[in-house]
């Protein structure tokens, strides 16, 4: 299987000089293993980036470090700044390609839920990853999961669903909830108080002891006018 590669190179800066690397366009990253003592590197921040979007989480490939033979490492961790989520540093975990790893995978909703489209209920992602365990060349980057069967309120999907590719195994518990739909919220009317209720009990009374006006808004009971005089 071809794996994607970058270049590396060590890095001696460290601490408030890393920020200048970064200006620069230069990822700083650390690499280290079970057999491989920790190494500061840096690497091309585009290149990186655009390898990150085509190979996703958990990606495995191969990294030369300066000129040497390329060496299979996992992207094992990211850090984002928080509010740009530019990439900040890499650690890549180098790893012996015969042994099996466990790590967590994030589930990839597929398909439509007519308790979505239908009743306009809204999705819950009970959980976004679960963790899997493989050989590295065939670590998923996710796991795929139909929400069609969420066709009513009360539908629940659990790890059991999630569509698992071969030579991976699942270690989760399959019995453990991923997805459902709740229901919209509907705007409750509060219901008044003793006191309030009183008030208008109160006021309706009141409303129905008052004299009624005329069409005119005249009272219906008016004086007739004196009868003119004959000259």
């Amino acid at each position: 299987m071809t794996r994607p590669q970058l270049s590396a190179t060590p890095r001696e800066a460290s601490g408030k000089a890393v920020k200048r690397l970064r200006r620069d366009g230069i990822l700083p990253a650390v690499m280290y293993g079970p057999d491989l003592e920790s190494r500061a590197i840096q690497l091309d921040a585009h290149e990186f980036e655009l390898l990150r979007r085509r190979a996703g989480r958990n990606a495995l490939l191969d990294l030369a470090l300066d000129g040497d033979r390329p060496q299979p490492v996992l992207l094992h961790a990211v850090q984002e700044h928080p509010l740009t989520r530019k990439t900040l540093h890499v650690d890549f975990l180098a790893v012996n390609m015969r042994e099996e790893r466990t790590v967590d995978v994030p589930i990839a909703m597929v398909g439509q839920s007519e308790a979505v489209e239908k009743l306009g209920g809204v999705l819950l992602h009970l959980r976004d990853t679960v963790q899997v365990r493989s050989l590295p060349d065939d670590l998923p980057p996710s796991l795929e999961l139909d929400i069609s069967p969420l066709d009513t309120f009360d539908a629940v999907l659990h790890a059991s669903a999630l569509r698992v590719p071969p030579g991976v195994t699942l270690i989760t518990d399959g019995a453990e909830a991923v997805a459902r739909v709740q229901p919209p919220r509907v705007e409750e009317v509060p219901e008044p108080t003793e006191e309030e209720a009183a008030a208008a009990a109160e006021a309706e009374e009141a409303g129905e002891g008052a004299e009624a006006p005329t069409a005119e808004g005249a009272p219906a009971e008016a004086a007739e006018p004196e009868a003119a005089s004959e000259s």
